[in-house]
């Protein structure tokens, strides 16, 4: 089961919306259970301005490499640097302590073609 409060897209990073246009941003329990143990992630760097589906991190597992992308186009605000020294924390806590990063949104209008939990369930079910 996926949270419901959160929005997804299809390459599993879920999306918080905040207040003041903000979202923060990781991957889905059903990624990091794909992904295998996470030993590595290089986060993007601050104020970083991304665009919708740029490549914006690298997580290493144990079996492989896997570029994180943006969900959303705007201006990288805070990344989780406690992930430096402990990415097994997405692992154990995706929708937590397992955050990733907070963007603030450019274009709210990208939102709307984000997936609501029921539609993010139904597309890992059928992977």
């Amino acid at each position: 089961m996926v949270p419901t409060d959160l929005l997804y897209n299809k390459s599993h990073e879920w999306i918080q919306i905040n207040d003041n246009d903000e979202a923060t941003i990781g991957i889905s329990h059903h990624a990091a259970e794909l992904l295998g143990d996470i030993v590595f992630i290089e986060l993007p760097s601050l104020d970083d301005e991304v665009k919708i589906e740029d490549d914006i991190a690298v997580i290493e597992s144990v079996k492989t490499a896997s570029d994180l992308y943006a969900p959303l186009s705007g201006k990288i605000i805070a990344v989780n640097q406690k992930l430096e020294d402990n990415p097994e924390t997405i692992n154990e806590d995706p929708y937590g302590e397992g955050w990733i990063m907070k963007i603030k949104i450019n274009n709210k209008d990208e939102v709307d073609d984000l997936l609501k939990s029921a539609e993010y369930q139904a597309s890992i079910e059928e992977d």
